[in-house]
């Protein structure tokens, strides 16, 4: 699919914003604070929507302002979010850009342990200008 010369905002809601980004991949932006289930579970299903609807296979996710992950919230996007998005959506490369809340960067560290079994690599960033700099020299494509 052709790559679009701007960023459009694909969907949003109480916990974050998904954008198209013109560099080929999804990015999501999470907001600060509590999240209800419900809507955190409707970002990550349309984070993985983007992705299948290009066919591209990267996303970077700003946790920033991110409160840390429930155990709740971990145990669905370990057992259930992550394996279908890498399975069904061709997701493989995502760059974290890191919270500011230690809590919050414990709770993505569990995460990508849990998750190293899968066709998916994760890369944490301090900086926005290193992490879409990765995403540009890995492959595109699943």
């Amino acid at each position: 699919m052709l790559k679009s010369p701007v960023r459009t905002l694909y969907f949003e809601n109480s916990i974050g914003r998904i954008w198209e980004e013109p560099g080929g991949y999804v990015r999501l932006e999470y907001r600060p604070g509590p999240r209800e289930t419900v809507q955190f579970r409707a970002i990550l299903t349309h984070l993985g929507q983007a992705l299948a609807r290009h066919r591209w296979s990267k996303a970077l996710i700003d946790q920033r302002e991110m409160a840390p992950f429930t155990p709740a919230e971990l145990d669905w996007m370990t057992n259930e979010w992550l394996p279908g998005a890498v399975r069904e959506c061709g997701y493989r490369h995502g760059a974290a850009l890191v919270a500011h809340d230690v809590f919050a960067r414990l709770a993505m560290n569990q995460l990508v342990m849990a998750s190293r079994g899968l066709n998916h690599t994760y890369r944490t960033f301090e900086s926005e200008e290193e992490a879409t700099a990765w995403l540009a020299q890995v492959p595109d494509g699943r």
